[in-house]
């Protein structure tokens, strides 16, 4: 198992709120978070397209494998025949009133050393995915 990014982040709201902005389609497409689009809807069992500000013209279409609010979310996508997988865990720890976030992404199958040379860099928009996640989930909003 190969990791290719991942990013961690302590932020002062609740993990349900930031739950929420992490499983709301809207929140991906409006957010500064390196997302241009996300087609799909964030279910267990269903597909979701992701298109990032890295890759405008090429999307990653990945399958919501698991999800057990509001701590664990696994999506995953590869090749056929387990050649190579791809899988990205988003996870949310509750430490009382605040919580702390992660996403990694590992990259696993006979094929995977001859993929992850060709993939892009994500180190950066995991960074700035998470920065966004935080900004966002500690907004306070008004009445």
């Amino acid at each position: 198992m190969t990791t290719t990014a991942s990013t961690s982040t302590a932020i002062s709201a609740s993990a349900e709120r930031v739950w929420g902005l992490l499983t709301d389609r809207g929140w991906w497409e409006a957010s500064d978070n390196g997302v241009l689009r996300l087609e799909g809807t964030i279910l267990e069992g269903r597909r979701v397209l992701v298109v990032s500000e890295d890759a405008p013209d090429r999307g990653s279409e990945l399958g919501v494998t698991e999800i057990h609010a509001p701590a664990t979310m696994l999506w995953t996508g590869g090749l056929p025949l387990g050649l190579c997988t791809g899988r990205r865990t988003f996870q949310v720890e509750a430490t009382g009133d605040t919580c702390s976030f992660s996403m990694v992404e590992d990259v696993t199958g006979p094929l995977s050393p001859l993929v992850v040379r060709v993939l892009p860099d994500l180190q950066t928009s995991f960074d700035r995915f998470a920065l966004a996640l935080k900004t966002d989930s500690e907004v306070v909003r008004g009445c």
